[in-house]
């Protein structure tokens, strides 16, 4: 039974420290965005509130959602700000490109490769959370629609930056709130199996 006890306590420790490393993730990301979006207005003078509208859906956040359920919301949000920010890059050279390579365009390209990055830590988490794989959201067969005038072109472009910067904040801050839930659900998990074992 002291096996158990221990292997318990390492697996609260496990589980404590991936939502923290993928926390620490989204802080990166959110950080990174925030440069991004700062430089992106330089370049085209766009003010701060030049746009807010939403691109990704995903359910309103809520205080019944579980664990599995806030990760799945982030999750999914995740997933759409990849399929948009990899079209907004590939429309933007396609269209706007063809200079040379500067502070934005190598930030652009660092933001694009560390939110997979993210993805795939809240989907490690998602698929720990829940058990199975099979309620793991899909972004196929969702539709990007891309504007074909120039100004409505960059101003879709920066929403695109401006959903991955939000989303990459709140799952940084969702992230950081599960840890003292994983690690009671483990604990609970642990002391039922121990009173199964004391009884028999």
């Amino acid at each position: 039974m002291a096996g158990r006890s221990t292997r318990g306590i390492n697996g609260s420790n496990g589980s404590r420290t991936a939502p923290a490393r993928a926390a620490a993730l989204a802080d990166l990301l959110h950080y990174e965005c925030s440069t991004l979006l700062e430089l992106f207005r330089k370049k085209e003078n766009f003010t701060e509130d030049v746009t807010d509208r939403r691109l990704v859906s995903v359910p309103p956040p809520s205080s019944q959602l579980d664990t599995r359920d806030k990760l799945w919301r982030i999750h999914s949000a995740l997933l759409q700000c990849q399929k948009l920010l990899e079209k907004a890059v590939a429309k933007e050279e396609e269209e706007l490109g063809g200079g040379k390579k500067g502070k934005y365009e190598n930030k652009r390209k660092l933001v694009k490769e560390r939110l997979p990055l993210l993805i795939l830590s809240t989907g490690e988490l998602l698929k720990a959370a829940e058990g199975t794989t099979s309620l793991t959201p899909s972004v196929e067969g969702l539709e990007v629609n891309v504007p074909t005038g120039l100004l409505d072109l960059k101003l879709w472009v920066y929403r695109v930056y401006k959903e991955v910067n939000y989303w990459s904040k709140t799952a940084a801050n969702t992230l950081k709130e599960l840890p003292s839930v994983i690690v009671k659900e483990g604990a609970r998990t642990t002391r039922a199996r121990n009173r199964r074992s004391t009884r028999r």
